[in-house]
């Protein structure tokens, strides 16, 4: 397409979503929710667009018609499936895959626009399928791929080589509830424990206890016996959310990310050894040393059945399993996630100047 067809009021309307994207990739960070009332206005604008786009490139003498339709199905056949399938697989949050297929609507073609003289996205820099949606998704994907780079890096400057440095950091076990994210296990990584944080939190507000109770009074608090008669109301894991209060607007969940930690040195702990060479914590993670004398230890099983859903996918055994190693370690590796509308809206910006990335490289080559 030609900077003739530069700024039409189809290309303009679709300009509307960046700030809106914008305040969604804030608030992603901020809260790792995002309003459930922001997706029926997006969706009904972009089905609404979709189908102009659509009738206009049905129209007779429109040059660009034979690139339109093709580029329309690589969206909707395409693009909207793979967010529908990554959320179904846990590999996207409701928010991450709802904003995937509101673009997949929005931008099912290539916009045109021309800016003091300059035509944006740079042409030449278009993908062969012709869809902008698809560009905005391999955009993200490569802006994404900075995040466990930067992670990796910062893991390394810290004297912290394990497998789990490029998807998390080690923190202090004791912190864990002021954080977003994934615990993954102790102090090696990746043997035992991982549990959604949003999760833990929801045990621990329904149980009325705090982080410190469960490392201080593990023993007691294996018991399903010391389960609330009357248990709270769990929340929805959110750090902001308060007991007892609803979220008027629902919201979905994004991938979880942690909370900023202070940047000094860490020193591997050792946990206390005990007669067969385990450390404590693979004691407690094993189940050799408390949970095998409750049928239900940490009333996990109650839990879950009394909230009646699975807490972000936590099974009890990923319950029991998160509580044990919490327990019994000082250090954890926690992987923070990545926010994931962050850098879909960073793909987004760069689609709308640079435009394909994949491309561009290729054509520096």
């Amino acid at each position: 397409m030609t900077s003739a067809y530069a700024n039409s009021v189809l290309d303009l309307l679709r300009l509307l979503v960046v700030p809106v994207f914008a305040w969604a990739a804030y608030t992603d960070v901020r809260t790792r929710r995002i309003p459930n009332k922001v997706w029926p206005p997006l969706f009904l604008g972009g089905l609404v667009l979709f189908a102009l786009t659509v009738q206009r490139a049905l129209e007779p003498g429109v040059p660009f018609a034979s690139n339109a339709l093709p580029a329309a199905v690589v969206s909707l056949g395409v693009v909207a499936p793979v967010a529908y399938l990554f959320w179904l697989f846990g590999g996207f949050g409701g928010a991450d895959a709802k904003a995937l297929l509101v673009l997949s609507l929005l931008f099912p073609i290539y916009p045109v626009y021309e800016v003091a003289g300059v035509v944006l996205p740079l042409p030449g820099n278009e993908n062969p399928l012709g869809s902008f949606a698809f560009t905005i998704l391999t955009n993200t994907v490569l802006a994404g791929v900075l995040y466990p780079l930067a992670l990796s890096v910062r893991n390394a400057v810290n004297g912290e080589f394990a497998l789990p440095m490029f998807l998390g950091k080690r923190v202090d076990a004791a912190s864990v509830d002021d954080r977003y994210g994934t615990l993954m296990g102790r102090n090696d990584g990746m043997t035992a424990g991982s549990l959604d944080l949003d999760a833990l939190r929801m045990y621990l507000r329904w149980r009325g206890e705090s982080l410190d109770a469960v490392r201080s009074r593990a023993d007691e608090l294996r018991d399903p016996g010391t389960l609330p008669a009357n248990p709270n109301d769990p929340t929805d894991g959110n750090l902001d959310a308060v007991a007892g209060t609803d979220d008027p607007d629902g919201g979905d969940s994004t991938d979880g990310a942690g909370t900023t930690d202070d940047e000094t040195a860490d020193t591997a702990e050792a946990d206390a050894p005990v007669a067969d060479g385990e450390s404590a914590a693979e004691t407690a993670v094993n189940g050799t040393d408390g949970d095998d004398a409750f049928e239900d230890a940490w009333g996990a099983e109650a839990f879950l059945e009394d909230i009646d859903g699975d807490a972000y996918g936590t099974s009890p055994e990923s319950l029991r399993d998160g509580l044990d190693v919490l327990a019994a370690s000082e250090r954890v590796w926690v992987s923070p996630g990545i926010p994931f509308v962050v850098p879909m809206f960073v793909g987004l910006v760069l689609a709308l100047t640079v435009g394909d990335l994949v491309t561009a490289g290729i054509s520096l080559l």
